[in-house]
């Protein structure tokens, strides 16, 4: 599901879902349907952030980090000490991080544009997806 080109793909697939495994798995299908807004959130956004919105990957990188040095250190000996090298483990860690796919959508995000299914939507000129992959307006 989470992986479908549109947000009615994904829903064709939730019902499938729900068909299948509602009398074996009710407690699953019921937290999936109670939770399905916040599941296929990421279709309002830009198509290119898709990939880092469906990942943890993004929070446990960085403290894999610290985990490890704390580990290796045996404890920071103090709270204030234990902080301040997760700081700097973390501020290290930071010039290393690549720039997020998209990167350039950011401003539009944060703006309120909206986007439906991965592409900007606008009501006034509707936006189409042409075969190389380049949102253009429709004529």
């Amino acid at each position: 599901m989470m992986y479908a080109e549109s947000r009615a793909d994904c829903e064709a697939a939730r019902s499938r879902f729900q068909a299948e495994y509602q009398a074996k798995y009710p407690k699953a299908v019921e937290s999936l349907v109670a939770n399905w807004e916040r599941l296929v959130t990421f279709f309002d956004f830009p198509a290119e952030h898709w990939k880092h919105l469906r990942t943890t990957n993004v929070i446990e990188s960085p403290f894999a980090t610290v985990r490890l040095r704390e580990r290796a250190t045996r404890g920071a000996g103090s709270r204030t000490k234990g902080l301040l090298m997760a700081f700097k483990l973390l501020e290290m860690a930071q010039q290393r991080w690549r720039r997020l796919d998209g990167a350039h959508l950011l401003p539009l995000v944060r703006a309120g544009v909206k986007f439906a299914d991965g592409v900007r939507f606008d009501r006034a000129k509707p936006v189409t997806q042409s075969t190389d992959n380049q949102p253009r307006e429709a004529a």
